[in-house]
């Protein structure tokens, strides 16, 4: 008899947009509650987009099922394809709504004790007993759902307690203060937010496509690689793409922080989102709606949030036994002063109720996630694409930046820089009537000298290329060639740490035409903000020694030169003797030192080998961007360990003078509140972070 092997359910992947997301704390709630459903086998909330990502094996999880789940606890889920509700004012949502009715209730409280009425104690209770009661509903659902004591119990059973010990006006000043700091809490994490949804509000919604010699507007959700799209001024660009015809500048400011527009031809890339200012461009697409540049810094900020840096990690670990904890000594300070000293119960369990609100850990859980968020958001304004919280965290702990030669501290494009010869315009004019007709790299920068030179080159025939050595060929009746000194018919002298192309003009030697890959125009004023940041470069290549020690001597840093890539691996071990190391680089053949260093960080223009291998990614090719992004990572790390030495200072100063009898319920919510409010504020600073300049 055959047993019937059960194929196992498939696994998908869905993504639902949340509603009601204020801190890390409901985030970490969420993914707690979700996580215990049935098939679920991994729930991640991303804090920056709203977004909840569910992997489940049960294939009929959908929005209603997350609803019953959610609702109770105060968030509502929709499917991201679902029309976006239009933005409530503060006054017209739930928590608004309860803070005016809290409040009201507290002003008329106030007025009533003023005028002597008996009714003041009614005002107070009813009060409280109204804007606890939706916090009680969630922390019971909570705790119904397998959940721990969170702040709306701890707070409910505070409130609860104040109005049994006949403390009506604290216990509804403590509700008030509370709903009034969720309600800023929710203001401040839409703050946040905003700066990444910008980034996807900036696409536009159409595309003008050019199609049979037509041009037809199309929504820009349809567009796919090799269409071609008009991009007229004033115009922003639908599709990330490279320009076919046209010349203008574009102001990428969206992607970059750099508010002058670069200026832009074909052949050069140009992004969605980003603004034509000047003249009409032909793009043809390169990529999808759905890969675009600035979708990809969404995704990388979602994947970001997912990978937890070492420092949130273990707040979460030590917020999950600090909450019990407090509880615990609350109900110690409630029980034992009365029990064997014979103290008075209503003090010791004013004390006691009062410390429960010292126990809530949101300040302290907002910590870390809350300027990690707001450095990825503000690293990706800038154009600079962060893999992590992780990575974000090590990226400031960097004591040694080695870097690539060509294609990252050079253009990765040589230049002819001198010619040796007694009539160099002659040289240039014969050798460049051979290379018109070479591929090469190093040709077409010979061409290019002449056209600059106003030089036309005549026709050449009867050119014979051998690869890798030299090129030959007839121009006018002589016969012109040029090639490496070492391959020349006779000895060249080789007066230069460039490289050189000799040329012979009939058998005889004629001069030397000296080529080398320029630095790109932000080498120097990168290197020396490294430095300023107690940065040691390193310069690692795999060019000859002369040309590399020609880079260095330019730039002021050390080098390393003549490398295979096994050989750029052994030396960033060696590097990592004088703390952490970053490699940039921009290759195929810089993927393995990329992967291998604490830190990669791959060169925009970069190849996709690169990109995947990086922790982080630089949108524009620029050194300087280098020490922008340590400086940002250092930023972070700076603010994080502010917050934690608010949150953790203002809970222990209170509990100290709550077991002493100095403050009470309504001070001590207000701590709590002030704690968060203090540590959101400081992170939200980082969106407005700005790289310090050199001095002149």
């Amino acid at each position: 008899m055959k047993t019937e092997t059960k194929t196992p359910p498939p696994v998908t992947t869905r993504t639902y947009v949340i509603e009601g997301l204020d801190c890390a704390d409901c985030a970490r709630k969420i993914e707690d509650a979700v996580q215990r459903l049935p098939g679920v086998q991994e729930a991640r909330v991303s804090l920056a987009t709203e977004r909840l990502t569910v992997t489940s094996t049960d294939g009929s999880l959908g929005t209603d099922t997350l609803n019953q789940l959610l609702s109770p606890l105060g968030y509502r889920v929709r499917d991201p394809e679902a029309s976006m509700p239009k933005p409530t004012p503060w006054y017209r949502t739930p928590k608004g709504k309860s803070v005016l009715l809290a409040g009201t209730l507290l002003a008329v409280g106030i007025l009533t004790d003023i005028l002597g009425l008996a009714e003041s104690r009614l005002a107070y209770t009813l009060g409280t007993l109204i804007g606890v009661l939706p916090l009680a509903r969630k922390g019971w659902a909570n705790l119904r759902q397998g959940g721990f004591f969170d702040i709306n119990v701890l707070v409910t059973l505070a409130a609860v307690g104040a109005l049994f010990i006949e403390a009506e006006v604290e216990a509804l000043i403590v509700v008030f203060l509370f709903l009034v700091g969720e309600l800023l809490e929710s203001i401040a994490a839409e703050r946040a937010r905003a700066s990444v949804k910008a980034l996807t509000q900036l696409i536009p919604e159409t595309a003008r496509l050019i199609q049979d010699g037509q041009e037809i507007e199309v929504p820009a959700s349809e567009l796919r690689p090799g269409h071609r799209v008009r991009v007229l001024p004033g115009m922003r660009v639908p599709a990330d793409g490279t320009i076919l015809e046209g010349e203008s500048a574009v102001d990428e400011s969206m992607l970059t922080g750099e508010p002058i527009p670069v200026p832009k031809g074909p052949g050069d890339s140009v992004y969605a989102g980003t603004v034509n200012t000047e003249g009409a461009m032909v793009v043809r697409v390169e990529r999808g709606p759905e890969d675009h540049l600035a979708a990809r810094i969404l995704r990388l900020i979602e994947e970001a949030e997912a990978t937890k840096s070492p420092t949130v990690r273990f707040i979460d670990r030590f917020s999950r036994y600090y909450t019990p904890a407090i509880v615990g000594i609350a109900l110690l300070v409630a029980l034992l002063p009365p029990l064997l000293f014979n103290a008075p119960w209503e003090v010791w369990t004013y004390r006691a109720l009062a410390l429960l609100l010292i126990g809530c850990p949101c300040a302290l859980v907002l910590s870390a996630p809350a300027a990690i968020t707001s450095g990825l958001a503000r690293a990706a304004r800038m154009g600079l694409l962060i893999k992590g919280g992780a990575a974000l965290e090590r990226i400031g702990q960097v004591r040694v930046v080695a870097l690539d030669k060509t294609g990252t501290l050079t253009q990765g494009t040589p230049a002819v820089e001198a010619i040796q010869a007694p009539n160099p315009r002659e040289l240039l004019r014969l050798a460049a009537a051979v290379e018109q007709y070479s591929t090469h790299p190093l040709a077409a920068a010979i061409v290019r000298k002449a056209q600059e030179e106003g030089i036309q080159p005549p026709p050449a025939s009867e050119v014979r290329t051998t690869a890798g050595k030299f090129i030959e060929g007839q121009v006018e009746g002589r016969h012109v060639w040029l090639g490496s000194p070492r391959y020349a018919p006779a000895p060249v002298p080789d007066r230069t740490d460039g490289t050189a192309v000799a040329v012979f003009v009939d058998g005889k030697y004629s001069g030397l035409i000296v080529l080398r890959d320029q630095l790109r125009p932000d080498a120097r004023q990168g290197i020396a903000r490294m430095k300023a940041l107690g940065i040691h470069p390193v310069m690692l290549t795999g060019d000859h020694t002369a040309a590399a020690q020609h880079v260095a001597r330019e730039l002021g840093m050390d080098y390393r030169a003549e490398l295979l890539p096994e050989d750029k691996l052994r030396i960033l071990q060696e590097l990592k003797a004088e703390g952490p190391v970053a490699f940039v680089g921009d290759g195929i053949n810089d993927a393995p030192a990329l992967a291998a260093a604490d830190v990669g960080i791959a060169m925009g223009g970069g190849t996709d080998a690169a990109l995947e291998s990086a922790d982080a990614a630089l949108v524009e090719p620029r050194i300087t961007r280098i020490a922008d992004l340590i400086g940002l990572s250092r930023a972070a790390l700076s603010n994080i360990r502010q917050n934690i030495a608010v949150a953790l200072g203002l809970k222990a100063v209170f509990l100290v003078t709550t077991l002493a009898g100095l403050t009470g319920l309504w001070l001590a919510i207000l701590a709590d509140t002030g704690a968060t409010l203090i540590v959101t504020a400081n992170a939200l600073r980082l969106l407005r972070f700005t790289p310090p300049r050199l001095r002149a």
